[in-house]
């Protein structure tokens, strides 16, 4: 495993089990979530949840907004997410 993989899979166990005051905003939860399924399963893919699916149309949204962007930026972008809130909130 390369030292970004495993510096991702760090921070994604940060998220996964952070407690108190690590609360980032629903946009920026969208983005993390689309960052994470670029870095570990690639460009989008599967139809579009319908319209009435608020929740998985705002994933699937999410993840497709980085369609493209290979999966070492995506892991990096994603530490760069992680790492910006932790300094926020110590």
């Amino acid at each position: 495993m390369s030292e970004l993989s495993e510096k991702f899979e760090a921070m994604v166990n940060y998220v996964q089990t952070a407690e108190g005051e690590f609360k980032p905003s629903n946009d920026l939860q969208l983005r993390m979530y689309g960052l994470f399924k670029q870095a570990t399963q690639g460009d989008v893919s599967g139809r579009k949840p319908g319209i009435t699916n608020f929740v998985g149309r705002a994933k699937y949204s999410a993840w497709e907004a980085v369609n493209g962007m290979s999966a070492e930026d995506a892991m990096q972008a994603y530490i760069d997410e992680v790492e910006a809130l932790k300094s926020k909130h110590g």
